[in-house]
């Protein structure tokens, strides 16, 4: 049973490590698409959500690297704890709960900013 606790874990960072890569790909490819030929005859309003995408991708993609090492970390640690003992302490379980809150949030708030941001593109290209 300890076993698959430590397991279930272990790859649920792994996954969560993964999400997160996938968003820093996808936002790393936004911000390229806002600095290339997009700026060709924008409105002044257009230019100022532009410059706000470049922001709030920038900002996310910070938060993206911040939570992925701090995952990594937990990771680590989960692994070492687990090495040492039968039983992992009450603090490890407690901080992967808050980890996976964390992460939940976090990627609660890239989808919007990723649905926002299809809608700003989309609009654009009409």
């Amino acid at each position: 049973m300890v076993q698959t606790d430590i397991a279930q874990l272990i790859s649920e960072c792994t996954d969560w490590r993964q999400i997160l890569r996938n968003y820093r790909d996808e936002f790393q490819e936004n911000n390229k698409l806002l600095q290339g030929p997009l700026h060709q005859h924008l409105t002044k309003n257009q230019l100022q959500d532009v410059e706000h995408y470049h922001n709030q991708l920038h900002i996310q993609l910070i938060n993206i690297h911040d939570l992925k090492q701090t995952i990594k970390t937990h990771e680590r640690k989960v692994r070492m704890e687990a090495a040492g003992r039968e039983n992992l302490s009450d603090d490890v379980y407690q901080h992967h709960e808050r980890l996976l809150e964390e992460f939940t949030n976090l990627d609660n708030t890239l989808q919007e900013l990723r649905s926002h941001f299809k809608r700003f593109v989309s609009s654009l290209n009409s």
